[in-house]
């Protein structure tokens, strides 16, 4: 299991002329994430939550100290499936991470989690939180990003386009899934170790842009 040391995390909706915009500043000066393919990537999340939306409801209220799982992998390669805890504490965000195979991903999805019962790690956890909290297999968030990196502040910028949702969680290993768009929604996201450097500041900083809490979850949660 890999934890992530605590980061910052800047978010703001932006426009699609907004990307056209900071692709053009941020190409000559960040690298662009060495997984992209035609500029960037596909990713497919799947979150869980309880019958209470709990998950969702601590993030609409802002919820300092609040944590999600969610299934995760990119390109529509199964052969790298994340299972992943992002939790936020004291407005820093920090990210446990660890592999999960199809078939135990399978599991999960059919609803046989009870056979992680004897698991180890981050697995462990989840199935924990499924017996106690009745966490569930929720909302699948699909969606294409750009992400380039900045190496002084360890800066990580992610343009995240095309946003759709589906409530199949079952769904979530199929290639092909019938999902809702969220329409003209546009999110950049700045994420950060101790200090964000200048010239990244300047660049992102947009005219008009608010900082928003804008979650993918809790913004497809009832689409």
């Amino acid at each position: 299991m890999r934890r992530t040391g605590g980061r910052h995390e800047l978010k703001h909706y932006i426009t699609h002329s907004d990307v056209l915009q900071l692709r053009s500043r941020l190409y000559p000066i960040a690298k662009l994430d060495a997984h992209a393919t035609d500029g960037g990537y596909r990713v497919r999340s799947l979150y869980f939550d309880n019958y209470q939306d709990k998950a969702f409801r601590e993030k609409v209220e802002g919820v300092d100290d609040r944590e999600k799982f969610r299934l995760r992998f990119y390109q529509d390669d199964l052969s790298f499936i994340r299972l992943e805890k992002k939790s936020k504490h004291g407005g820093i965000c920090f990210k446990e991470s660890a592999p999960i195979t199809v078939e135990q991903c399978q599991c999960l999805l059919d609803g046989r989690w009870r056979k992680f019962e004897g698991s180890s790690g981050l697995l462990l956890e989840l199935y924990t939180k499924m017996q106690c909290q009745h966490l569930r297999p929720k909302t699948i968030v699909d969606y294409w990003r750009e992400a380039y990196v900045y190496p002084a502040g360890n800066v990580r910028v992610t343009l995240d386009t095309d946003i759709r949702s589906s409530t199949r969680a079952s769904a979530f290993l199929e290639p092909k899934i019938p999902a809702i768009p969220l329409p003209n929604v546009r999110i950049l996201e700045v994420k950060y170790d101790c200090f964000l450097p200048e010239l990244i500041r300047g660049m992102v900083s947009l005219t008009s842009r608010q900082s928003t809490a804008f979650s993918k979850y809790a913004g497809t949660r009832f689409v």
